[in-house]
């Protein structure tokens, strides 16, 4: 199977497009899920067209090969593993913004665009893409897609399925097919462009995303708040979702996070905190500043050691910055097991009481970063290189914080997808019904069962 696939992509493909080298092969086999098993793929396809997938695709149907598709391989949960026999097709040559349409307020991108790419293209216009991972610098919009991603913003913007209007996709059985509509409104047929955000590419590959955008918003106010514990620090995030007030971000960092980055980027960080709230409000005028008082008066009220309205915006951005950053600068500290549960805002401080008991009765170091003005919190569990016994205890509590998650009420992945890492979640989050009927979808759509085997479902 793997000389006939390989033979017949280079027969449809330029050279340029496909390589076997191992070497580079190496560089394309896992996402940032360093925990997740990977295999061994056969070859890999980075094609630059439509027309490229589509041959792509038809070739791994003919020859009965696994088709993994990744983008910048910044995923968090193994969901671009590679498998055994495989062939990778990497969308990162496919990075034109072909249309940014200033009147319907949308762009219209290939899967390998970066996000900040785009977002600082839509800027020109006057004009904003709302979806912000961390890894914005870094990940692509095809990868966003693949995975419902969502950021910082998404507290009050919504995540990546709120502004995808229109998908191109090669499907199971290498056909080209183009999915939603670029008008405002419209309810023909079932949904087929939310069921395809966040498959993973268990459901087909995309080829070009249509994006609604918004009108540039206003300069943003910054309230920081320090906390002696983490569950004070949630305490806040409930008050502020009970006084009304939605933020256009209000992240959480603790002491580990912090200190890991200025360990690794010398930020001059001087934060006497266990737990930082970062809150932010970009309503305009009157409504803006009471927004801004509002999250200050209840840090304040939830036990703040210190709390204030920040009027150094470099110094405001450094502490953002820093939550973006928390990941990589753990990342290097050791192995690192990454949770993304999302719980019910008013759960937020009982959830995170469970992380640090999960932590203590374990006996395993967890940071914490969270989206925590929506409930989506990031659990880092860190354990020393090559500690087999630290990594069986980091695995039982990653279990313990997806089953307290769900006790809450909550879901075991928010934004990171369901890949490698999560499949077991899902079976405890889902009815066998449900399962059923999502199988059934995968056979329709992906009737061999060559599109990402063996991940979500």
């Amino acid at each position: 199977m793997a000389s006939s696939v390989l033979s017949s992509l280079q027969d449809l493909l330029p050279a340029d497009r496909l390589t076997d080298d191992a070497a580079v092969l190496a560089s394309y086999v896992h996402d940032e899920a360093e925990w997740a098993t990977f295999g061994a793929p056969v070859a890999l396809a980075r094609p630059r067209t439509t027309a490229e997938v589509q041959a792509v695709v038809l070739a791994c149907v003919r020859t009965g090969t696994p088709l993994v598709t990744r983008g910048a391989g910044t995923g968090l949960s193994g969901g671009a593993n590679a498998v055994d026999g495989c062939v990778v097709l990497s969308t990162e040559k496919m990075t034109a913004i072909t249309e940014i349409n200033s009147v319907e307020r949308l762009a219209v991108v290939q899967p390998g665009v970066v996000n900040d790419h785009l977002r600082a293209a839509c800027a020109e216009h006057g004009l904003w893409y709302p979806p912000d991972p961390a890894s914005a610098p870094w990940s692509t919009i095809g990868g966003n897609v693949a995975t419902n991603a969502g950021g910082l913003c998404c507290v009050k913007y919504g995540v990546t399925r709120d502004y995808v209007l229109e998908l191109e996709v090669v499907n199971g059985l290498g056909e080209v097919v183009r999915l939603g509509r670029r008008t405002a409104k419209g309810v023909v047929g079932y949904d087929m462009v939310g069921l395809m955000v966040g498959s993973e590419g268990t459901l087909g590959v995309v080829t070009e995303v249509t994006v609604r955008l918004r009108n540039a918003r206003a300069p943003e106010r910054t309230v920081v708040g320090f906390f002696d514990s983490v569950v004070d620090a949630g305490r806040a995030v409930e008050a502020i979702g009970a006084g009304g007030v939605v933020p256009s971000a209000l992240e959480l960092v603790d002491r580990h996070c912090l200190k890991a980055v200025d360990d690794w980027k010398n930020m001059g960080l001087s934060v006497d905190a266990n737990v930082v709230l970062l809150g932010r409000s970009d309503t305009a005028g009157a409504a803006g500043d009471e927004e801004a008082a509002t999250m200050l008066r209840c840090f304040e009220e939830s036990g703040a050691t210190f709390a204030a309205a920040s009027t150094d915006a470099a110094e405001a951005e450094a502490l953002f910055d820093a939550r973006r950053l928390a990941y990589p600068a753990l990342e290097r500290l050791g192995p690192l097991l990454t949770e993304d549960v999302c719980v019910p805002k008013a759960a937020v401080p009982e959830m995170l009481a469970r992380v640090e008991a999960a932590s203590v009765r374990h006996d395993v170091l967890i940071a914490n970063i969270a989206h925590a003005g929506d409930g989506n919190l990031h659990p880092l569990i860190s354990t020393p290189p090559g500690d087999a016994a630290a990594q069986s205890r980091a695995q039982a509590a990653f279990r313990d914080i997806i089953a307290d998650a769900l006790a809450l009420g909550g879901t075991v992945s928010g934004e990171h997808g369901v890949g490698l890492l999560k499949r077991d979640g899902l079976a405890q989050e889902l009815s066998p019904q449900v399962v059923a009927m999502q199988r059934a979808v995968k056979a329709a759509l992906d009737p061999h069962g060559i599109l990402n085997p063996g991940k979500v479902l």
